[in-house]
């Protein structure tokens, strides 16, 4: 009843207005001035031999409030929120009591003779006592308006208190550790109880009221304390460090997120309390290397730079590292409308949060459409392209055939024709890795655009494909193309439909026991990329380095324990979530690689290496496309097959054709 009742007087006080709140503040600091001034007479002179002062010393008892208010007033003791008052605030009371005390000194100074002394120490009393009082009530109404007496008492063993918020351990003691209790308190929708650090030098200590324990004192966490979940507040640590973090958390059945890291709390996308799943590249525990800068601007820096599929999840990331390098015009080319609208929207906010003088062209359009492009291109003078526009899903691709070929291949080709038309100086192809040895048609179609570039950059002069089959170009453009695996979180991600899996009840999918993928993050691929594009020389393939690749079953596992669950499986019938085997889809491989041959060389970055890879000359790839076209416009999906395995090195694909055209019109005869 108690509590009920003083929730409601709680709800009350912070439901007035601010005009009347600070009202009340001034007539409490009045009265707080008088009872500061009274026990100062008590302390210096006793109760016993006392004389009442405000009797005697009427006009004290006036001019302490006219001196002291509106010096509270000046250092802003009024404009302070209770429930945010900080350690600003309180030296503001100090300064502001401090001063008003030496003001009232001088007062008594003029105006004290000899029928009415004042003993010094008075002053000295009422200073320190207006500080504790002042000082004192604005903490503890703080406490009282965020709702938890017990806040700075929670390790003390006879605090039996219990609010019903589930439990929760901190794991990192540091800036960001507290920083997340002022701000879980205050929110009150989980309870932190614990701290956990490495630190020796805190350990078994007390940090904002909550008990500091080492890692390897987990089980006596959990059997002292109940917690249900572990939130990392590690914000500077190494993907290593917090690799070896989860490694140590994963054995427990807790669930584990995160806090946001310093860059992304200054740069406002997020606040300190915004919780997290765990990151997924931490379990990969692969640090990134730091950009070279140099090679960052090199091609983008004072330029014209356009990116195809600006909208998809490399494009978009391409465009957010470039506008850091400071073009004059980045130009946006996307066939999708909503996600063009959508990364508009965020880089147009960013220009003018950071006040950034680079112009943004957004064009819908697909680089399927040659004359666009060559307009495009000749109209802005573009001098870089970065060339992101691709169907990228395997088992898609492998569904519709015609489109995956003219998307990835024929507008690769009108892209790359129409910079050499348009004299832009670089062209940089992202490209991936299931274009070496390709299974399917996706990989073949894109190592299919990479010899594309390869034939173009070998040709000083080249005699165009397609309209303009008679008309030839000096060649001006620099060719570079750059392969690499998975990103996460990209668009059609297995991590992603995992993370949506687990909050359904499983089951977790996963093709079969031993697929692996090779992963990066999406901005350090884009980074990379923009570095390698600055390194060609003309041809080049240059390959990330994407560190060992990852068996998907176990990440799958991983991503079921942090969140505080347990496998289902024969050996473990009573676990939460079951893992299921659907088998290889249409086109999909065991393993994927980055590298045709064994020819490669190192660079100037640490995570790039060079590859020199065989090609066809230009007029050979000329005639086979043309034939693949032929053989498109036929629906001849089995003559395709037999072109691309012609003209693809390595290009073994499993099964039947899936085609849904090809496979209708089988049905139909």
């Amino acid at each position: 009843m108690f509590d009920g009742a003083m929730g409601t007087f709680r709800t009350y006080l912070l439901g007035l207005p601010r005009g009347r709140k600070r009202l009340i503040q001034v007539a409490v600091d009045i009265v707080l001035v008088w009872l500061a001034l009274w026990l100062a007479f008590i302390v210096r002179l006793g109760i016993d031999d006392m004389v009442n002062p405000v009797v005697h010393h009427t006009w004290l008892f006036i001019a302490g409030p006219l001196v002291a208010i509106p010096l509270f007033i000046r250092f802003g003791m009024y404009r302070a929120v209770m429930r945010y008052f900080g350690n600003d605030a309180l030296i503001a009371i100090i300064k502001a009591v401090s001063l008003s005390s030496l003001l009232l000194t001088l007062v008594v100074y003029w105006y004290s003779n000899h029928q009415t002394v004042v003993p010094r120490s008075i002053i000295f009393n009422y200073w320190w006592l207006s500080l504790i009082m002042i000082g004192g009530l604005r903490l503890a109404m703080r406490q009282y308006f965020l709702g938890d007496w017990f806040a700075a008492a929670q390790h003390v063993l006879f605090s039996t208190h219990d609010d019903g918020l589930p439990k929760v351990a901190i794991y990192g003691a540091g800036a960001a550790g507290n920083q997340l209790v002022a701000a879980l308190r205050m929110g009150r929708v989980m309870r932190p109880v614990a701290f956990i650090d490495d630190d020796p030098n805190i350990a078994d200590r007390v940090i904002s009221g909550l008990q500091v324990y080492r890692p390897t004192d987990l089980h006596k966490l959990m059997d002292a304390i109940e917690i249900q979940e572990v939130l990392l507040a590690i914000p500077s640590a190494s993907r290593a460090r917090r690799r070896e973090i989860l490694g140590t958390l994963e054995g427990f059945p807790l669930h584990v997120r995160s806090v946001p890291g310093f860059m992304d709390l200054a740069s406002g996308r997020v606040q300190v309390d915004d919780i997290q799943e765990v990151d997924i590249a931490d379990l990969l525990g692969r640090d990134a290397v730091p950009a070279q800068q140099d090679l960052l601007a090199r091609c983008i820096k004072g330029k014209a730079v356009l990116v195809t599929g600006a909208g998809g999840s490399i494009g978009s990331e391409l465009c957010r590292q470039i506008i850091s390098a400071e073009p004059v015009t980045l130009l946006l080319l996307e066939h999708s409308e909503y996600n063009l609208y959508c990364i508009l929207s965020e880089l147009e906010q960013r220009i003018a949060r950071e006040s950034l003088s680079v112009r943004l062209v957004p064009i819908l359009g697909s680089v399927r459409n040659a004359p666009l492009l060559l307009d495009i291109m000749q109209t802005w003078r573009i001098e870089t392209v970065y060339h992101a526009a691709a169907y990228k899903h395997v088992p898609m691709v492998e569904h519709n055939i015609a489109e995956g070929v003219l998307n990835n291949v024929i507008g690769t080709l009108n892209t790359a024709q129409s910079a050499l038309q348009a004299g832009v100086s670089n062209f940089v192809l992202i490209s991936t890795d299931k274009a070496v040895r390709p299974t399917n048609v996706m990989g073949s179609s894109k190592r299919l655009a990479e010899m594309v570039l390869q034939a173009l950059s070998k040709e000083m002069a080249p005699v165009m494909f397609g309209e303009d089959g008679n008309i030839s170009r000096v060649n001006k453009t620099r060719f570079t193309m750059v392969r690499f695996g998975n990103v996460l979180g990209s668009s059609g991600s297995v991590i992603p439909l995992f993370h949506k899996q687990i909050k359904a009840g499983g089951p977790l999918t996963v093709t079969h026991p031993k697929i692996t993928r090779y992963f990066m993050t999406i901005p350090e691929a884009a980074q990379l990329v923009i570095q390698a594009g600055s390194m060609g020389l003309g041809g080049d393939v240059f390959v990330l380095d994407m560190g060992e690749p990852v068996r998907i079953v176990e990440l799958a596992e991983k991503m079921i324990h942090l969140s505080g669950l347990s496998v289902r499986s024969e050996k473990n019938p009573l676990g939460d979530i079951p893992i299921e085997f659907t088998g290889l889809r249409p086109g999909e491989k065991l393993y994927e690689e980055l590298l045709i041959g064994e020819n490669v060389v190192a660079t100037q970055h640490p995570m790039i290496m060079s590859a020199h890879e065989d090609y066809l000359e230009w007029e050979l790839l000329k005639s086979r496309i043309q034939e693949l076209l032929t053989a498109i416009r036929q629906d001849d999906y089995p003559k395709v097959r037999q072109l691309l395995r012609e003209t693809v090195s390595g290009y073994s694909p499993d099964g039947e054709i899936v085609d849904w055209i090809y496979q209708q019109r089988r049905q139909d005869i």
